[in-house]
């Protein structure tokens, strides 16, 4: 039975109605007709995923149907003479970019992982040299949710690792501080790791789309170069807030975790193909195969071989993909209909020195991440990041514009809503609004500093270029 509408979601309704309808009903000077329809289709993308008011990914499907009939070489009704319109084959396309090709694979892996515990028995023997002490326990438990986080959905490392962490802090007295800590290293350290390579996070996922649509291909390992050495530098810190703020009297700490390799044939096959595509991932610079390639990989081994069968097919994050698609269908309409170059023109840019206007794409991306999804955050920002840093009035690189508004989304943890592992942690019923909200803060302050301030000066050291 369908559920009954709460005021925010009707509310939402009509106000992107109003959002879509108004600029296509009034002239804006010195815009085309085709940028005031996307205009009002990038206004009420932005409060539908506000309000949430529809599904998230149904926001995105709504956009790539609007695209196709309102500015496309199909549009219901025609556009002016001289007016630029995309073919409608493009939106469409959009449903198989080759960057949905790169997560699919990264899905295939989180799932094969899970459904043949490699996730588990991994974490198993990773966490066996951090000893018994609380405080290193915590620390190894974020290393290994944060490398998980790397190369499978972070809503599903913090799924497994949450099943790791609940049996530990029910050994722990009801008022241990400590026991909200545990809780809290695993989602805070998820949305770390998640920075460190193309498949972590969605925002990652559409910067690197937007960056291939405009002509620069950043590879695997360059994404990587750019954020593993700060991402494990902010886990670090990450890791002595929590211990700092939650406090523990005990001075041992048993972690059981159950189970074992799995040796059956199915099981081989998938520690193979997890391999080779993580290793083709990381050496992509070596063999030119290009990472959305790889990410093919498994989808095909996987279901070619019988280790995936159509109910794990069915199981995928469809949803994710379908987000992904239609903020890379928005950044195309937005671009295309010149929408990007009249929002551009309303700005003194060349006023602003480059480093300042990074920090502020990825300030901006914080900050809207914090209340809406960071997917949908991406999806507004990074179209409008990308134009801005291809502009001639301003001196920003285009990959690093789309790398810090993708960072910039995912340093956003402090409130229950900003990112899936944070909802999954808040669900357990352990940590608390205000504990979320301090820490997740505290970490998201300290990430946007140490990627805004440090970060260049530690990648001119290594002379490692963002172009």
């Amino acid at each position: 039975m369908a559920t009954k509408p709460k005021p925010l979601q009707v509310g939402g309704l009509i106000a992107a109605v109003i959002a879509l309808v108004v600029p296509m009903l009034i002239e804006i000077p010195d815009l085309s007709e085709s940028g005031e329809r996307i205009l009002g289709v990038f206004l009420m993308a932005v409060v539908l995923w506000v309000t949430e008011a529809i599904p998230l990914f149904a926001t995105a499907a709504l956009i790539i149907f609007l695209e196709i009939v309102l500015i496309s070489d199909q549009a219901i009704w025609g556009l002016p003479a001289g007016d630029p319109t995309t073919g409608y084959a493009a939106f469409f396309a959009t449903l198989a970019h080759p960057v949905l090709m790169l997560f699919l694979g990264g899905f295939f892996l989180a799932e094969g992982a899970n459904k043949y515990s490699l996730d588990r028995t991994m974490a198993k023997v990773l966490l066996r040299p951090f000893g018994s002490k609380p405080a290193s326990i915590a620390l190894g438990i974020m290393l290994i949710t944060a490398v998980f986080s790397m190369f499978m959905s972070n809503t599903a490392t913090t799924a497994t690792m949450l099943a790791v962490v609940l049996p530990v802090i029910a050994t722990l007295e009801p008022s241990d501080r400590f026991r909200a800590g545990l809780v809290l290293s695993v989602p805070i350290a998820a949305n770390v790791g998640g920075i460190g390579t193309p498949v972590g996070t969605p925002p990652n996922a559409i910067a690197v789309g937007s960056l291939a649509d405009a002509g620069i291909d950043i590879s695997f390992a360059k994404w990587m170069g750019l954020a593993v050495p700060l991402m494990l530098i902010l886990l670090v810190a990450a890791w002595q807030v929590i211990v700092r703020l939650f406090p523990t009297n005990q001075d041992q700490l048993e972690v059981a975790i159950e189970g074992d390799f799995d040796r059956s044939p199915s099981a081989w096959v998938l520690y193979a193909v997890f391999a080779l595509t993580v290793g083709l991932w990381l050496t992509e610079p070596f063999h030119g195969i290009t990472s959305s390639v790889v990410g093919f990989i498994p989808v095909v081994v996987l279901l070619g071989t019988g280790v995936f069968g159509s109910r794990d097919l069915q199981a995928m994050p469809w949803h994710v993909l379908w987000l992904v698609a239609g903020g890379i269908a928005l950044g195309i309409g937005v671009t295309s209909s010149g929408l990007d170059q009249w929002i551009i023109a309303q700005v003194s840019w060349e006023r602003l020195a480059a480093g300042v206007l990074a920090g502020a794409l990825a300030l901006t991306a914080l900050l809207m991440s914090t209340v809406i999804s960071n997917s949908a955050a991406a999806n507004l920002l990074i179209p409008i990041g990308l134009t801005l840093a291809l502009s001639p009035a301003v001196d920003v690189d285009p990959v690093a514009a789309g790398f810090f508004i993708a960072v910039g989304a995912s340093l956003a943890m402090a409130l229950p809503v900003s990112t899936p592992p944070n909802a999954i942690a808040y669900s357990a019923g352990t940590i608390s609004t205000r504990d979320l909200a301090i820490v997740g803060a505290i970490v998201g302050v300290i990430g946007w500093l140490l990627f805004v301030f440090v970060g260049p000066v530690l990648w001119d050291l290594v002379g490692l270029e963002l172009a």
